[in-house]
């Protein structure tokens, strides 16, 4: 390919330094665009996109100091390499010259001979200061978003939502946050492939932005401090890993907006995603925690919501379910089963029990069916339909099926 030739806009209101200029930097292979005076300029920087701008100061009208100034305050002159030119050399003008934005100052007359090379060095020293800025920009893309679904993360969703509270703690407004997490997605990702099920991922994040408008998305390229009013915007999404998503919505003014919200993310994720020969349904459970009833703090918000959205696959998956205390204290007590199961197995306090399957043709006892349970020493005999959903939702039931296969096999020998 054709190396790129550095495009350098000469501005000066004397024709024979703009010839010259033009003549030294031809000289060493690049292209000048010149302008007379401010006006005209910024006009050129505008239209011609220069790599770099060689400006004198003392023109009539607007000064090289105003041009220069202007320049900088364009998203695209922001870090141009500019080289001022001026007949004075005393420090004052000198310290004008850098606050108005110069990177070079050039005192008149100008070494002619060298011009060219004092130009290329700035360029160079332009493209390693713009090559470690992308490289900046590509850390603190991969710092705050998703590589996959391009959604930003959970670094970038604490942030978000620590603002977000904060904020509302100020205007004493309200804040929903849905947790989204999709029903068996596991076994959907084992038996279509991980590629197949990353598009999905994928596919989901487009359809969860395009339904809650793209326009609202966190923008992490506008670098405010957390004390900052964020983007004028009411929808935020992000993807925390796996297949769980968040949305949080601000400013909200009632429960009803909020479901109505979560209505319109069931329908949408919820619709066959066509994948090669497969057409997957995905379902979402959604939980929802209210802010600042449901919790004050970030923290607690989300625990909350995560409960939420556990208690909407309990309730039957496919579904959404909002924030309650009792929820809270049932959360709590299946933590405490959890544990408690774990201890169960290795004390011993598991037990089967076994059931004849008989062939009603014959009367004959064909099979036995193991059951398991639980002799707690506290709690009595607690009923499979407490623990068996915990052992399934925490994998527990691996180790118990296990467990169980072991025991029957002692009881037949």
């Amino acid at each position: 390919p054709t190396q790129h030739r550095p495009k350098i806009l000469v501005s000066d209101d004397d024709f024979n330094v703009r010839l010259l200029t033009r003549q030294c930097l031809e000289a060493e292979d690049m292209v000048v665009v010149e302008a007379s005076n401010g006006p005209e300029t910024l006009d050129v920087f505008v239209r011609e996109r220069p790599d770099l701008v060689f400006l004198d100061v003392e023109m009539p009208g607007m000064t090289g100091l105003e041009v220069c100034q202007r320049i900088r305050q364009m998203p695209q002159g922001e870090s141009i390499p500019i080289m001022i030119v001026t007949g004075s050399d005393d420090r004052q003008s000198i310290d004008q010259g850098f606050e108005a934005g110069a990177t070079q100052y050039k005192t008149k007359p100008v070494n002619w001979s060298l011009l060219g090379r004092d130009v290329l060095y700035m360029l160079r020293a332009s493209d390693a200061f713009n090559a470690l800025k992308r490289q900046e920009d590509r850390l603190r893309y991969l710092a705050y978003y998703d590589p996959l679904t391009s959604l930003p993360n959970r670094r970038s969703f604490n942030e978000q939502l620590n603002r977000i509270l904060k904020r509302c703690r100020r205007h004493k407004s309200n804040a929903a946050l849905l947790f989204i997490d999709l029903d068996h997605f596991k076994r959907i990702n084992d038996s279509i492939g991980h590629g197949r099920g990353d598009r999905l991922l994928v596919e989901i994040a487009k359809r969860l932005t395009v339904e809650l408008r793209e326009d609202d998305a966190i923008n992490y390229y506008t670098d405010h401090s957390a004390e900052d009013e964020p983007a004028d915007s009411s929808t935020e999404i992000a993807r925390l890993g796996g297949d769980e998503f968040t949305v949080v919505l601000s400013d909200i003014t009632d429960a009803m907006q909020v479901e109505r919200v979560a209505k319109r993310i069931l329908d949408t994720l919820s619709e066959p995603i066509p994948l090669q020969s497969h057409n997957p349904v995905v379902t979402p459970s959604v939980g929802i925690a209210l802010f600042p009833q449901d919790g004050e703090d970030p923290d607690t918000l989300v625990r909350n919501a995560d409960t939420a959205m556990y208690a909407a696959k309990a309730s039957g998956r496919a579904c959404y379910r909002f924030y309650d205390e009792d929820m809270n204290a049932r959360a709590v007590e299946q933590l405490k089963m959890e544990e408690e199961l774990r201890d169960a197995m290795r004390n011993d306090e598991l037990e089967l029990r076994y059931q004849p399957q008989v062939d009603t043709r014959t009367g004959e006892v064909v099979s036995m069916e193991a059951l398991v349970r639980w002799k707690h020493p506290q709690r009595g005999m607690v009923s499979p339909l407490e623990f068996i959903p915990v052992a399934e939702r925490t994998g527990q039931i691996i180790e118990l099926g296990e467990w169980v296969m072991g025991e029957v096999a002692r009881h037949c020998q």
